[in-house]
């Protein structure tokens, strides 16, 4: 099978969870990623839920289709092993705190000496300049500091963190697609670059139309729970059995739910026949529409809105989204043989590319699983490898 980055090699120096998540997409997709861990290993190896074999599901599904060196880059004898496999590599990626390949002679001025090619790409936690490029930047930080909590939870609360590492995921996201840019100028100018990002201004980015209502109109968004912050009736309602959404986004789509809702006469109600009128009395309306809505179940409501196109669905728990029929037919959970581990089920990529597969298709393997058939690819000798096992050095 022909994938489109077949033939990129990438160097993974990162760390956690940014870096290694724009690895991943890149590994999935056919380059050639060599993970470079120190002696200690990742300490992301022992995050998350343990699974057989003292692995975390965290570490095997974040580390799938990629090579494992063990490299320790504070010895001369590993860096100039990190420089022989640059000069035949194509991507460098790191997520080193802010100067810190510098000092280690690692950084990008010295990894286009020996390769002008090379893309060498680096996520931090607040920028590689500024006030605050040596602070230490977790997710969590990050999430409070871009003002993405101020917007999130219920209205009035105190702020609630997403449910998911955002800022990282968005940086890794960010990344890789500098990296795809990265190359194709590299294709016309023959030349590398540097390409960075951080958790600052990736979380900031995600800010979207908040950060633009303040930008273009002064307005300091706050926390509207499950409502959409500008858009009436779209939330979370009542049924008789749980909880479930309706997004009826404009003017048309609201008068198609008066009409499921069997509330036609809503449509011509003075005070709702607009958004800004519906913006200013949205307790009002919802409290209206779960009067309703509370009295029969989920599916039912999903089944009438649907058929009078609005938009409509459950909240699902997550064994509920990954037993639910389209989650399936996409194929996004996917099953990889672990020669240590046996059957894994992963979460596999979200792109489609018609003529590739985006099956799974190595594993994760233990620590530096792979560093003497690596080293042995850019011309190390059996005795040379022992040596710099005999050192530490791998």
């Amino acid at each position: 099978m022909k994938y489109p980055l077949d033939g990129i090699t990438v160097i993974d120096l990162s760390h956690a969870l940014a870096g290694p998540f724009c690895t991943t997409m890149l590994a999935d997709y056919g380059a050639q990623v060599i993970k470079v861990e120190p002696p200690t290993g990742d300490i992301a190896r022992g995050w998350g839920s343990q699974i057989a074999g003292g692995e975390t599901a965290y570490f095997v599904s974040l580390h799938r289709n990629k090579r494992g060196v063990v490299l320790d880059l504070k010895t001369a004898e590993g860096k100039e092993v990190f420089f022989k496999l640059l000069e035949k590599a194509d991507v460098v990626i790191e997520n080193y705190r802010v100067g810190a390949l510098k000092r280690m002679g690692l950084d990008y001025e010295a990894a286009r000496k020996r390769n002008p090619g090379i893309i060498y790409c680096s996520i931090s936690g607040f920028g590689q300049d500024g006030p605050y490029r040596d602070r230490a930047a977790l997710d969590l930080i990050l999430q409070a500091e871009s003002g993405m909590i101020s917007v999130t939870g219920e209205a009035g609360g105190r702020g609630v963190r997403c449910g998911v590492s955002i800022a990282d995921l968005t940086a890794g996201n960010l990344l890789a697609l500098g990296v795809m840019m990265a190359l194709f100028d590299r294709e016309v100018t023959g030349v590398g670059r540097w390409v960075h990002t951080s958790l600052l201004e990736s979380i900031i980015f995600m800010l979207d139309f908040q950060a633009t209502r303040y930008l273009v109109a002064g307005e300091v968004a706050g926390q509207a729970g499950n409502d959409h912050p500008t858009s009436v009736p779209t939330g979370v309602f009542p049924a008789s059995d749980g909880l479930f959404n309706i997004a009826a986004s404009s003017a048309r789509v609201f008068h198609r739910c008066c009409d499921a809702l069997g509330k036609p006469e809503w449509k011509t109600k003075a005070e709702w026949d607009t958004q800004q009128k519906r913006s200013k009395v949205r307790a009002d309306i919802n409290a209206a529409i779960s009067e309703i809505t509370k009295h029969k179940p989920t599916a039912h409501w999903v089944e009438v809105m649907e058929a009078a196109g609005v938009p409509c669905g459950p909240i699902n728990t997550i064994d509920k989204v990954f037993a639910d029929p389209q989650v399936q037919h996409v194929g996004i959970a996917q099953e990889l043989i672990s020669e240590k581990l046996g059957k894994l089920n992963l979460l596999g990529s979200a792109i489609n590319m018609v003529g590739t597969s985006k099956k799974l298709r190595r594993a994760t393997q233990d620590l530096g699983h792979d560093s003497e058939e690596v080293l042995a690819s850019v011309g190390y000798t059996k005795e040379q490898l022992a040596d710099l096992r005999a050192k530490g050095v791998i």
